[in-house]
């Protein structure tokens, strides 16, 4: 039976390919829950609309992103320390207290969008990297002082 996909899978083709699949495995699994169409014109035309949407989406999303990227790099955002002997730092600054930091500012940014390798340990000022969206990515200054 052949089938178009409507979402990319992973042994099968990306979404809008037409492939030949197996009778049941179509009937049972695929077109009940909505991974593919049966392989029919009206349905080509319903894919290439869903591709135009998905298109149009990501698009919107992506100029959204880049405004947000903007704004956010001209912010700084300073976090206070409790520090030792020598001022090494009780604890660290991980990417929950940036983000908690930045929403005390007005930007709702999700922690696991900052891009922190390990946490920050010293005091001092760093440029830490937020990935907003695929290929959209800004930096945020954050000052580490202490408390």
């Amino acid at each position: 039976m052949k089938i178009i996909l409507r979402q990319d899978y992973e042994n099968l083709g990306n979404a809008g390919d037409v492939v030949k699949v197996k009778p049941g495995f179509a009937r049972n699994y695929l077109l009940p829950k909505k991974i593919a169409y049966p392989a029919q014109p009206n349905y080509l035309r319903m894919i290439e609309e869903e591709k135009r949407q998905k298109e149009q989406r990501q698009r919107k999303e992506k100029k959204l992103a880049e405004a947000v990227a903007e704004k956010l790099s001209a912010v700084s955002v300073t976090i206070s320390a409790s520090v030792g002997e020598e001022d090494k730092m009780f604890g660290s600054v991980t990417s929950q207290d940036i983000a908690d930091e930045l929403a005390k500012q007005g930007y709702e940014i999700d922690r696991r969008k900052i891009v922190l390798e390990e946490p920050i340990k010293a005091l001092g000022i760093y440029q830490v990297p937020i990935k907003l969206y695929s290929g959209v990515e800004a930096n945020v200054k954050v000052w580490v002082v202490k408390e």
